[in-house]
Order: structure tokens, then C-alpha cells, then sequence
């Protein structure tokens, strides 16, 4: 069995922390940071909300032969390809500073131009929020207003880690948690940890 443990996926509340199998044929690891936003903001009341996510992924380290040491993943933001905007497809969620859960698509973008796309749901309670996710064969963005002649979508597709699983556990730092007990909530946040996945 392949495991590689890579920062990848982008979450409201947190990310993924594979432990090492004794029968993995391959391990390794990155570090994720980066920053969400939600709309509305996180209250201690449950609500529907919406997110996005952007990150880098550094420190790489994997026994699988030419594996990236680093990229970015994204997740509900606004893409630009060949000149035109793209909308990724918005990760939703429902609850409140105290516990949520989340359903999503993100993008890793690798150092060497591969991708990666990851279907994922996450459940979990204040800062610690598992996750997890299967990668997916491709995304279909869409256009947003686009001119006579330019597509009105693109499709990203998965060209590195096709068929593999994703699971694991991040932290979730909002700079101001008193945040929580606001009319407005908790808009921004940080995303620090790791993320895995694993394959046969």
C-alpha cells in the first residue's frame, strides 16, 4: 500500500493527520498554512455558512520517487486561467465557533504543475476538525462573465494521486476568538497542520 502524507486540502475548521501504517511502502509529509475566509462569520449560534481557503504547502517529504516538495492549494476561490476568471466551487458548512461540519473541493497545485483534486467533508468540534476526502478524477469551474468567444467553464483535472483516500486532523487559529460571541462572528482565520493521503 502507497501512503503519502501532503498538505493539501483546504477546510473551514481543519485538516488531515495520517498516521504511519507498519505496511505503508511509502511515507511523507508536508506542512500547510494558510488563511479562511467565511461568510456569514462563525457565532457560537449554528448556521449555514460559506467558505474559501488558500495555503502554501512546504517541507515535503516522501519516498515516493519524484515526489513535489511543495505547491498551494485552494479552495472556493476565484482562479485565473489564459487571462479569464474561474470560479472553484464554494465549500459549505453548518454550526458555529463550537462544532461544525463542512463538505468541499479543493485544489493542490504541486511545485512541478501536477494537480490534484480532493472531494472531501469534515466533522469536528472548536479548533480540531477531522476530515475526509477521496480525490477526484477532475472539477469543472465556471466562467464568471465571460466575453463573446471565451469558455464558460474550465475542467482541472487530477494528474497526480488519482484513486487515493485523505483523512486527518489541522487546527484552526482565528485571530480574535472573542470573536465568536459577536454580531459579525469570526470572518478569518488561520489553517496550520498537515494533511494525508493514501492509496493502494
Amino acid at each position: 500500500m502507497k501512503r503519502l502524507t501532503l498538505g493539501a486540502l483546504a477546510c473551514a475548521a481543519a485538516f488531515l493527520l495520517v498516521p504511519a501504517a507498519a505496511s505503508a511502502q511509502s511515507v511523507g509529509g508536508c506542512q500547510l498554512n494558510g488563511s479562511a475566509s467565511f461568510s456569514p462569520g462563525l457565532t457560537t449560534n449554528a448556521q449555514n455558512f460559506q467558505y474559501s481557503f488558500g495555503g502554501s504547502l512546504s517541507g515535503c517529504k516522501s519516498s515516493v520517487s519524484g515526489a513535489p516538495t511543495g505547491g498551494t492549494v485552494s479552495a472556493g476561490q476565484v482562479e485565473t486561467i489564459n487571462g479569464e476568471q474561474f470560479q472553484e466551487p464554494v465549500p459549505t458548512g453548518n454550526g458555529s465557533c463550537g462544532s461544525s461540519t463542512t463538505a468541499g473541493t479543493s485544489i493542490a497545485t504541486w511545485a512541478d504543475g501536477t494537480q490534484t483534486v480532493i472531494n472531501y467533508s469534515t466533522t469536528g468540534a472548536a479548533a480540531a476538525v477531522r476530515l475526509q476526502g477521496t480525490v477526484a478524477a477532475s472539477v469543472t469551474l465556471q466562467a464568471i462573465n465571460p466575453l463573446p468567444g471565451q469558455p464558460t467553464s474550465t475542467t482541472v483535472t487530477t494528474t497526480r494521486y488519482a484513486g487515493d483516500s485523505a483523512q486527518g486532523a489541522l487546527t484552526f487559529q482565528p485571530p480574535d476568538p472573542t470573536a465568536c460571541n459577536t454580531a459579525t462572528g469570526v470572518t478569518t482565520a488561520g489553517i496550520g497542520g498537515a494533511i494525508g493521503l493514501s492509496g493502494s
